[in-house]
């Protein structure tokens, strides 16, 4: 079944923080909680270029993950707003493949699964494991069956 949830939008703009320094601060965020995080390239005032930063956030996380922006960024402000969205029912599933399992993300929409896709962190290392392309693992794990 369909999932619906409030979330918080967190979002900041910077035109004087570094890249590793922004790296850094979307780890702790995600680290903390966060549902998501990302940044956009932006034009800020005086035509400088700069970065929108998001954060998507549990509800009950705002305060704490809007105090990392805070600390972490160089911002002076963080926007918060509400938002509705709907989820689909997630499961995890080991599949056998020729190179070993491999955990699988399940999306399934009235008891129906209509994807699975691979887990990155599990292509990646059996990829390495067997000195293999990360592709050919990938389609391995498609090509095997996820009931």
């Amino acid at each position: 079944m369909n999932q619906n949830e409030v979330i918080s939008i967190l979002e900041c703009q910077m035109d004087d923080m570094t890249g590793e320094a922004l790296g850094f601060a979307m780890e702790k965020l995600l680290e903390a909680g966060a549902l998501d995080v990302y940044h956009t390239p932006i034009y800020m005032k005086k035509s400088r270029p700069g970065v929108l930063l998001t954060t998507l956030a549990p509800k009950k996380l705002e305060s704490t993950l809007t105090n990392i922006l805070l600390e972490e960024t160089t911002t002076l402000g963080v926007r918060a707003s509400a938002s509705t969205r709907t989820i689909l029912e997630r499961k995890i599933v080991t599949v056998d493949t020729p190179y070993g399992p491999i955990r699988t993300k399940q999306a399934i929409k009235d008891g129906r699964i209509i994807r699975a896709l691979p887990e990155y962190e599990d292509v990646k290392r059996v990829a390495r494991e067997h000195n293999l392309p990360f592709q050919k693992v990938y389609r391995a794990v498609l090509d095997t069956k996820h009931e």
